[in-house]
């Protein structure tokens, strides 16, 4: 689906809100504070928060949860924010300039879209969608609203991944690439247990809202606390994790839609009642003439994640912590450089940060995000329809079986 087009019942329910939500929009100058509004403070969505307040010029002003315990620890870090179950309510706030956007995935779109009608620019934590089809009325309102919205894939703000695309893919040393490989192995936080405290619905939790678009079950604490592990609410390890790598490959090579997608795997080892796959394998081709894969386990017999671009003059291997070039040739020595700041998630608030100001489009624009979220969606629909996926890169539209 081109990012351009939407259909007619979902561009008037955009126009509608963009007409009925609190219309908020001004000019910043360099010594204005920006007024910072949280939704979805969890363990995730606090941990950014304090990369924000890490800039001086931040003030967060607002908070919204639908479980009122995640409100009062983000509290302790921001005492006088205001606070909110509904982010509808908070988005009626006047003088808020930007939102941070961490709850689950499947809220993703309606709060991106909801912020960027209200006129406020936006932060939000990958994967950009859920499902395939929101990413392209994201854009829309972003671009409707002439909005900047930054999607949470911090590597396009590392310095080490900045200067590795221009010292080795750029400049032609690694040659013609054909093969990117990328892997994640023993991610132990997709294998999360609730704790005793969440086996009977706590009263200040509100499950019908977390809930919110998808169909009604009973409380269940599983499948609210580690969500990640049903497809209900997430993508599991493909759009949690494959989207930084494929998004980094996107990056490297200036090639960001597939033209088909495939995939194996399953629940093989923890039968808990998840709905994603424990393993999983993701293989895309691109018309650029490269394929792109995608290894990823949660058993503890190999740990580990990185992206491997394999091209005619060498390989080169980067991660968060390091990148190594390897040059073809008998007697050709490796070059390895350390990152200066791993998490990068900082370097990535202050582009988006800047870009607030500037109104320039961010590291990791709306946009990006579709792209790299559409990427990973592609090997997921291939892994529950158990076939190859032919995808029109022109029209971003899966073709007819």
């Amino acid at each position: 689906m081109n990012p351009d087009q939407i259909d007619r019942r979902g561009f008037l329910r955009g126009g509608a809100a963009a007409l009925t939500a609190a219309s908020y929009s001004r000019v910043l100058g360099a010594n204005d504070t920006i007024q910072l509004g949280v939704i979805g403070p969890g363990d995730r969505g606090t941990y950014v928060m304090t990369r924000f307040q890490q800039n001086p010029s931040v003030h967060v002003a607002a908070l919204c949860d639908i479980y009122s315990e995640h409100i009062d620890r983000a509290k302790q870090k921001a005492p006088d924010a205001k606070s909110f179950s509904d982010h509808r309510k908070l988005l009626e706030e006047k003088g808020l300039d930007a939102i941070l956007i961490a709850t689950p995935d499947h809220w993703h779109a309606t709060c991106a879209i909801d912020a960027l009608n209200s006129g406020r620019d936006v932060y939000v934590e990958k994967p950009l969608t859920r499902r395939i089809e929101e990413g392209p009325r994201i854009v829309k309102a972003a671009r409707v609203n002439d909005r900047v919205c930054q999607v949470g894939m911090q590597q396009r703000s590392g310095k080490h991944y900045i200067e590795a695309k221009r010292v080795y893919v750029d400049s032609g040393k690694l040659g013609k690439v054909t093969l990117a490989r990328t892997w994640w192995h023993g991610n132990s936080y997709h294998l999360r247990k609730a704790p005793a405290s969440l086996q009977t619905l706590p009263s200040n939790l509100d499950w019908s809202r977390f809930l919110g678009p998808v169909k009604w079950r009973d409380w269940d604490p599983q499948q609210y606390y580690n969500w990640r592990a049903y497809l209900d609410f997430g993508g599991g390890q493909v759009t949690d994790l494959f989207t930084h790598w494929i998004d980094v490959v996107h990056m490297f090579l200036g090639s960001d839609v597939p033209k088909s997608g495939s995939a194996a795997g399953g629940v093989y080892a923890y039968k808990d009642g998840r709905t994603a796959p424990d393993t999983i394998n993701v293989l895309l081709e691109y018309p650029a003439e490269f394929t792109a894969t995608f290894e990823a386990t949660l058993v503890p017999g190999i740990k580990g994640e990185g992206v491997e671009l394999c091209g005619t003059e060498g390989r080169l291997l980067i991660d968060r912590e390091h990148y190594e070039f390897h040059p073809i040739g008998k007697d050709a020595q490796a070059v390895v450089v350390k990152a200066e700041d791993p998490d990068m998630t900082f370097a990535h608030v202050s582009n988006f940060l800047e870009c607030v100001r500037t109104r320039q489009r961010p590291d990791a624009d709306v946009l990006i995000g579709h792209r790299s979220a559409q990427a990973s969606h592609l090997g997921n629909i291939a892994y529950l329809e158990k076939r190859r996926i032919d995808f029109d890169p022109q029209r971003e539209e899966i073709l007819p079986f």
